[in-house]
C-alpha cells in the first residue's frame, strides 16, 4: 500500500511517501493561511518522484501544529466552562507555585475563560463517587439558558469528582444538546477522567477551546484531499505516538497537541531497536524548535500530563497544564529559524522568536531582517547557498552576512564569522544545557546514551552536541530531514484510556481495580478496531503511584492480568523499583498509595530488522573539499564534501567532512569519523572510540 506522511512545522511541511520502489520525501515552506495547501502541495511532489497518481495513495497520515498554535494565540471558540459551585476560578487560582521565584512582575496565564463565562451549578459528587448533594434539573435548565442567551460556540463541563462519577455532567451535557444540537460539548469525564481538578478542567476546556476549529480544518483537509484525488482513509498521529481516526481527532482535539514531536520520537526508536540500542537520546532540531527524548528499550518515555501556552516560553510551569497521554520530551527555542539578538548584558542571545517560514531568515531572501541560526551556519560554511533543500531554496550569504553585522558584529566590535560562531555555540550550549538537565531528571547519566539526530537542523548540529555532552556515538538515520513525516509511518494504531481510581495500596481491592480496567480495556480496543481492524494488539498497563503524603505520582508498568488481593507485593516491588531508578532510594515507613490508571491498547508492527553495525571501513571519494568552522578547534578547516548516497554499508569518511543530501546536510567535526550502516544510516563515532 502506498501511504503519505505529513507533518507540519512551524518553518516546513514534510512529506514522506512510502511506495513499493521506497520512500519519496519532500519539504515545502509551511502555508499559514492554509496549511493544507501546502500539504496537497508536498503530496504532489512527492508522488510524482514516486511515479505514483494522486488516487493511488491508499493512507494518509498528518500531524498538525493547529492546536497548540490556537491556544498559544487564543484563536478558539467562544467557550463557557460549566463547573461545581464553588470551583469558579480553580483555572484562575492555578497550583499557586511561582515558576520564577525572583521575578517581582511575573506574568501569569491569563485563563481561557474569563469569569463572567464560568458558570456554575449547585451539585457536588464525593472522591468515591458518592452524591453528596443531587443536581436540580431548574438548575440545570436555568444554565442551558443561560448558555443559549450567550451565543456560546462551544461548552466545557467540568464538574468535581466527575471522573469517579460522571452522572451529574451526563445530566448537563443531555440537557444542552436537547437545546442546541449543534453545539460543540466536551465533558471532563470523557476528555480526562482523572485525578486533581486543575489539569482536568483545563484539558477539558482546552479540547472544547479548539474543538469547532478543529473539526473545520479536518473536514476541509479531507475534503481537498478528495478533490485532489486522494480517497484514501485519513489517519491523525496523537501525542502519545499512536494513530487514531480522523473522527476521534475531531471529537477529541486535546490529543493532538503533541503529535508532530510525537511522530519523531517514534522515528528514533525505530532506529534504536534496529541498531540493538537500549539508551537513546531523541534530538529533533527543525526550523523553530528543538526537540529532546529519552528512548529506553526501544519505547519513547511518555507522560500523562503536558504544559503548553506558557506566558514564558520553555520556561516549566509558567504555562497551562492538561492531563493527556503525551511522549515526554524537553522542548526548547532552537531551531534553524531562531533569532539572535543583544541583550541589555551585551551578550548574544538565540531564541525563543523565530522567523519561522514567512519571513523565514535573511538569507532566504523572503523579507527577514533578523539573523536566525540558519544564517550562522551559512556564514560559517556549514550550509551550501546552491544546494539547500535540495536546490528548491537559493540562500544568499551577503543578506546572511548583513544581517548579522547589523544586529550583532558592530554592536560587538567582531565581524560576522565570529558573530556566527557565538550565535551556534549559544543554541548549542542550551541544547546541551537542556538535554543534562532532562537526562538528569529522570536519573540518566547521559555519557552512556547514544544520540540519534534528525529534523532539518540537528545533523548540523549534532556532532558538536555530543561534542559538548561527552556522547561518544551518534546516528543519522536516512530521511532524517523529514524524520517526524516518516515516524507516522512507522506508528501503531493505538489509544491510551485513563481512569481515577485512588486507593492506598495496604487497602487494595482488587475487585475494583479489575472492573475499571475491563473497561478501560473496551474502551481503548473499540478506539483501534475503528483504524486497524482484526489486527493484532498489545496491552500496556501502567499505575501512578506516591508515597502518602506526597504531591506527586510516578508511573509504574505494571503487567496487565486480572488482579488478586494478595497481589499488593508484587505491586510495592515495582513501584520501589521504578523509585529507586528515578531517585536512588526507597523511603521506609510510609504507606503507598495508587491515584489514577492508564491502559494502552495498541496494534503490533512488523519487527524491526536488526543491523550489523560498522565502526570503519573504505574511505569514500570526496565530490570537492569546502571550508567549515569546528567550534571545537575554534577555526576554520578544510572537509571533504561527500554525497550520502555513495556512505554504503562499511564505507567510511574521516571528520572533518561535510555530508550532503537533499533535506538536510551532516557536518562531521575532527573528533569523529562517519561509517555508513546496512540501515542506510550513518554512525558517526568519536576517533580513538571503535565500539
Amino acid at each position: 500500500m502506498n501511504r503519505v506522511g505529513v507533518d507540519i512545522g512551524g518553518t516546513f511541511t514534510d512529506v514522506a511517501l512510502s511506495h513499493s520502489d521506497g520512500l519519496a520525501t519532500c519539504k515545502v515552506l509551511t502555508n499559514y493561511t492554509q496549511p493544507e495547501q501546502a500539504i496537497l502541495d508536498g503530496i504532489q511532489i512527492a508522488a510524482d518522484k514516486a511515479g505514483i497518481a494522486m488516487g493511488d495513495i491508499g493512507q494518509v497520515i498528518h500531524g498538525t501544529t493547529l492546536v497548540t498554535n490556537a491556544l498559544i494565540e487564543r484563536r478558539g471558540a467562544k467557550l463557557a466552562f460549566v463547573t461545581t459551585e464553588g470551583f469558579r476560578d480553580v483555572i484562575e487560582m492555578r497550583s499557586e507555585n511561582r515558576f520564577e521565584q525572583y521575578d517581582l512582575n511575573l506574568s501569569l496565564p491569563v485563563p481561557m475563560v474569563p469569569r463572567e463565562d464560568r458558570l456554575t451549578l449547585n451539585e457536588r459528587m464525593g472522591p468515591n463517587g458518592e452524591v453528596l448533594l443531587a443536581l436540580d434539573s431548574a438548575d440545570v435548565d436555568a444554565t442551558v439558558q443561560t448558555i443559549l442567551a450567550g451565543d456560546y460556540e462551544a461548552v466545557a463541563i467540568g464538574l468535581m469528582h466527575s471522573y469517579a462519577n460522571d452522572a451529574h455532567e451526563i445530566q448537563m451535557a443531555e440537557a444542552l444538546r436537547a437545546a442546541a444540537p449543534d453545539m460543540s460539548i466536551s465533558l471532563s469525564s470523557v476528555i480526562s477522567p482523572q485525578m486533581r481538578e486543575l489539569p482536568r478542567f483545563n484539558t477539558v476546556i482546552a479540547n472544547a477551546y479548539v474543538q469547532p476549529q478543529v473539526a473545520d480544518y479536518l473536514g476541509r483537509l479531507v475534503r481537498r484531499l478528495g478533490d485532489a484525488g486522494v480517497t484514501a482513509p485519513v489517519f491523525m498521529l496523537h501525542s502519545g505516538g499512536g494513530l487514531i481516526s480522523v473522527d476521534v481527532a475531531a471529537e477529541q482535539p486535546v490529543r493532538l497537541l503533541e503529535s508532530g514531536p510525537a511522530g519523531g520520537a517514534i522515528f528514533a526508536a525505530d532506529f534504536a531497536r534496529g541498531h540493538g540500542l537500549d539508551s537513546v537520546l531523541s534530538f529533533d532540531m527543525g526550523g523553530t524548535t528543538a526537540k529532546i527524548c529519552l528512548i529506553e528499550d526501544g519505547a519513547p518515555k511518555t507522560a500523562n500530563t503536558f504544559e503548553v501556552a506558557r506566558t514564558y516560553r520553555f520556561k516549566k510551569g509558567s504555562g497551562m497544564t492538561v492531563s493527556t497521554p503525551v511522549v515526554e520530551m524537553v522542548e526548547i527555542g532552537a531551531g534553524g529559524g531562531s533569532i539572535a539578538s543583544i541583550d541589555t548584558l551585551g551578550r548574544i542571545q538565540v531564541g525563543p522568536r523565530s522567523a519561522a517560514s514567512e519571513p523565514g531568515p535573511a538569507c532566504y531572501g523572503r523579507g527577514g531582517q533578523n539573523p536566525t541560526v540558519t544564517d550562522a551556519n551559512l556564514v560559517l560554511g556549514r550550509l551550501d547557498p546552491d544546494n539547500f533543500a535540495g536546490g528548491a531554496i537559493a540562500l544568499s550569504v551577503q543578506a546572511a552576512s548583513d544581517a548579522i553585522d547589523a544586529t550583532l558584529a558592530d554592536r560587538l566590535d567582531m565581524d560576522a564569522a565570529q558573530a556566527a560562531f557565538g550565535v551556534t555555540e549559544m543554541v548549542d550550549e542550551n541544547m546541551a544545557n537542556a538535554a543534562r538537565v532532562h537526562t538528569v531528571e529522570n536519573g540518566r547519566d547521559i555519557e552512556h546514551f547514544t544520540m540519534i539526530g534528525f529534523g532539518g537542523g540537528a545533523p548540523l548540529h549534532a556532532c558538536r552536541l555530543c561534542e559538548k555532552l561527552g556522547i561518544k556515538e551518534l546516528i543519522i538515520p536516512p530521511g532524517a530531514g523529514v524524520g517526524s513525516a516518516i515516524g507516522f509511518l512507522k506508528a501503531p494504531f493505538s489509544y491510551e484510556a485513563t481512569r481515577g481510581l485512588f486507593q492506598r495500596l495496604d487497602q487494595f481491592d482488587a475487585t475494583a481495580v479489575n472492573a475499571a480496567l475491563a473497561e478501560l480495556e473496551d474502551e481503548a480496543t473499540a478506539f483501534v478496531s475503528a483504524g486497524a481492524k482484526d489486527a493484532d494488539t498489545t496491552t500496556r498497563l501502567i499505575a501512578f503511584m506516591r508515597y502518602a503524603g506526597q504531591g506527586w505520582e510516578i508511573p509504574v508498568v505494571l503487567p496487565y492480568k486480572t488482579f488478586a488481593n494478595e497481589d499488593q507485593a508484587e505491586i510495592l516491588t515495582a513501584f520501589e523499583a521504578a523509585y529507586q531508578t528515578l531517585f536512588g532510594r526507597v523511603i521506609d515507613g510510609l504507606g503507598t498509595e495508587i491515584t489514577n490508571w492508564s491502559l494502552v491498547v495498541a496494534s503490533v508492527l512488523p519487527a524491526t530488522s536488526p543491523v550489523t553495525r560498522h565502526a570503519t571501513g573504505p574511505a569514500v571519494a570526496p565530490l570537492r573539499t569546502r571550508q567549515f568552522f569546528d567550534a571545537a578547534l575554534r577555526k576554520t578547516v578544510d572537509a571533504q564534501e561527500v554525497d550520502r548516497a555513495v556512505m554504503i554499508a562499511g564505507h567510511s569518511v574521516e571528520g572533518p567532512a561535510i555530508i550532503i543530501e537533499n533535506e538536510t546536510t551532516t557536518i562531521v567535526t575532527s573528533a569523529y569519523r562517519a561509517v555508513g550502516q546496512g540501515d542506510g544510516s550513518l554512525r558517526l563515532i568519536a576517533k580513538g572510540d571503535g565500539a
